[in-house]
């Protein structure tokens, strides 16, 4: 007697009325993986893909090749990523509280998430480029972009470098290698395949960042930036920022058998790794190798950050509706801050004492700043930019009709 064909709907470790349950999630000892060679092949990075990198065990240590290939990151680097990830925090609940106040309209965060960003960014050079989503805010802040105008941007006021032309979280800066944001989701990761397949022909020796979530992975523009990236071999890095959620969707939706996204990214021929995304010398020395890979010549490389989205999708998000409210509290690879910090309390270059005075002086810092932002506008007490600014930054020299229009309008 043969069954009926059923259909499988993939269903999260635990719905709100659960306790959380990461039991199915394997965590790798720390230091059990080598430094491939920077022309690893696809084949060959099957334990790279299937495993997890990891630099930075249970105690705080970091052991193992990775640590050894990241030596030379000093203490001050170590403390300078500490307080970038410590600064996106507190920008992400100033602007949060902001937007429940009514002062903007949307805002997303990346909590739980800063290690990729800034560990990430550190490891690049001037004129290499990412292509983000909108929650690798991290990156600005690692490249000291200018902490006004990344405000300015979320509140569309005086201070916004982009006039009031994108949505609150979309950030484009070219100075910072920060491409234009698109809320479609996917977009970047073939604009980043292209950007950098003519850089290669250019010569320039930049390379490019592509950025997805785990759930665009499941988008045509994921397949479509694999197959080019494998047959015309172009300088980026794919990264792909795992963190178990696509807004309420599972990420089993999107991953379907897969063991892992980096083991899909070499089914294209690509060779991937997957790493601890909540463990900041991980990412750092991930980073350094898949730059150094790529700006050598060697093709693409893809990343799976393997973390998790503390906070909801989106100040339009309820996650209290769609997984347990303490489910941040038991996810397996621990906050990327508190881990950074027990190493460097471990190592003797950082104390409990003045990490809490760390904490405080960034959070007056940024409470200092955040109100000098907010007094060039706020949707509260609101300041409109010109409405002559819809006519710059699209044409060289402005069309007749346009001039006209502008003079009708009476600027």
């Amino acid at each position: 007697m043969t069954e009926t064909p059923k259909l499988t709907f993939p269903h999260p470790p635990a719905r709100p009325d659960q306790s959380p349950d990461f039991s199915a999630i394997e965590v790798p000892e720390a230091g059990i993986l080598d430094v491939p060679p920077l022309d690893l092949t696809a084949i060959d990075a099957r334990p790279y893909a299937n495993g997890m990198v990891r630099v930075l065990n249970d105690a705080g240590k970091a052991v193992g090749p990775w640590a050894d290939y990241i030596a030379d990151i000093d203490a001050e680097a170590l403390l300078q990523g500490l307080r970038d990830m410590m600064t996106m925090r507190v920008i992400d609940q100033r602007l949060l509280n902001a937007q429940r106040q009514g002062k903007t309209s949307f805002y997303l965060q990346c909590t739980g998430e800063e290690a990729i960003g800034c560990g990430f960014q550190r490891q690049l050079s001037k004129g290499d480029m990412n292509f983000p989503t909108y929650r690798q805010q991290s990156l600005l802040i690692a490249a000291g972009y200018p902490l006004e105008e990344l405000m300015g941007q979320v509140y569309s006021n005086q201070l916004d470098p982009l006039e009031g032309r994108q949505l609150p979280v979309l950030h484009s800066s070219r100075d910072y290698g920060y491409f234009s944001i698109s809320g479609n989701l996917g977009t970047q990761y073939i604009q980043a395949v292209g950007w950098a397949m003519a850089n290669a022909l250019s010569g320039d020796g930049t390379i490019a960042a592509a950025w997805i979530g785990d759930g665009a992975t499941a988008s045509n523009d994921f397949h479509s930036a694999l197959l080019c990236a494998s047959v015309y071999q172009p300088p980026v890095i794919l990264n792909i920022v795992n963190n178990q959620w696509a807004i309420s969707t599972y990420t089993g939706v999107a991953s379907g058998k897969a063991r892992t996204y980096a083991a899909r990214a070499r089914g294209y021929g690509v060779p991937a790794l997957r790493v601890d995304g909540n463990d900041y010398l991980a990412v750092a020395a991930v980073s350094r190798w898949a730059v150094a890979r790529t700006r050598a010549g060697h093709g693409p490389v893809a990343i799976e950050w393997f973390t998790y989205r503390v906070a909801a999708h989106s100040t339009s998000d309820d996650p209290s509706a769609y997984r347990p409210k303490d489910e941040a509290l038991a996810w397996p690879l621990g906050d990327p801050i508190t881990r950074l910090k027990d190493h460097l309390v471990l190592t003797g270059q950082w104390s409990e004492e003045r990490h809490t005075q760390a904490e405080a002086q960034i959070r007056d810092e940024i409470v200092t700043l955040q109100r000098k932002v907010e007094a060039e506008g706020t949707f509260v007490n609101p300041k409109p930019i010109s409405p002559a600014t819809i006519f710059k930054g699209v044409y060289a020299e402005m069309p007749p009709h346009l001039r006209r229009q502008r003079q009708e309008m009476g600027y």
